[in-house]
């Protein structure tokens, strides 16, 4: 039986002082591939990419973080993958821990896995505090109304297979930060297993993160997702981002080229 193809997406921004030593660290002997997305940088993410030999791709314009992730896994989907990634080029995240991260979708076990921070302890590794608080407050949350029982959702090292990419409608999500958030609330309506993995944390000046405020906008739009989640599993505001599959959402021209023979 052939291996389960691994492709690992980047999505970049201003990442030239990091991406290097992020590739570094990836076991090439578990990830078939490589993409990065970038999103309009001002460094020399792409020339340092590409000199690394990584397909990379350049948006014409910022799409945001949540915008990049659409192109990545769309990316991915094309070049056949069945295991698919997403790492954060800025080197916050252990790296070395993909064939971990995988295991479990490999086996069968789960069909999305977050590398937790919070498994840990995120404060020794330089996690502000009023992080640590909002991402405990949120994941409690998350757990409640989605029925989980994570130790974090707010990861930027996430794994999927390639059924779960192939079923969810991640192109109506938001291209801001809680596209993160609406990806897990996705994966509990269209009733994908979730697991995780412990990983340790590090912040430093290069590595990237949002600030007080954004972090604030982020934590409110959380909430409002799961709100509009509930409203509709009540049947009182019924949402296609929790309904239709991704299928339905695609130009049936590109359903060949993206999905393939997926169902």
């Amino acid at each position: 039986m052939a291996k389960p193809r691994v492709v690992v997406v980047m999505p970049a921004y201003n990442a030239a002082k990091t991406i290097e030593r992020t590739y570094n660290d990836i076991p090439l002997d578990v990830v078939d591939h490589i993409i990065v997305v970038d999103d309009v940088s001002h460094d020399e993410t792409v020339e340092i990419a590409r000199k690394l030999g990584l397909q990379t791709i350049i948006h014409i314009q910022n799409k945001g973080y949540g915008g990049n992730q659409k192109t990545c896994y769309i990316e991915a989907l094309k070049a056949g993958a069945e295991v698919i990634v997403m790492l954060h080029p800025d080197y916050q995240y252990d790296s070395t821990l993909v064939p971990e991260l995988i295991r479990p979708i490999l086996g069968g076990q789960a069909d999305m896995m977050l590398g937790s921070r919070l498994l840990g302890n995120p404060r020794a590794g330089g996690m502000p505090l009023y992080k640590y608080i909002a991402n405990r407050f949120l994941t409690i949350c998350e757990n409640v109304v989605l029925r989980q029982h994570l130790s974090e959702g707010h990861t930027g090292f996430r794994a999927y297979s390639r059924k779960l990419l192939s079923t969810v409608p991640f192109v109506l999500n938001a291209d801001d930060f809680v596209f993160d958030t609406e990806m897990i609330v996705q994966a509990a309506a269209f009733g994908f297993r979730i697991g995780e993995i412990p990983v340790p944390t590090r912040y430093f000046d290069e590595a990237s993160s949002i600030n007080f405020k954004r972090s604030m906008v982020y934590g409110v739009r959380t909430l409002w997702t799961l709100a509009r989640y509930l409203l509709d599993r009540a049947n009182l505001l019924r949402t296609d981002q929790f309904r239709k599959p991704l299928r339905q959402m695609l130009s049936h021209y590109l359903i060949p080229e993206i999905l393939g023979n997926d169902t």
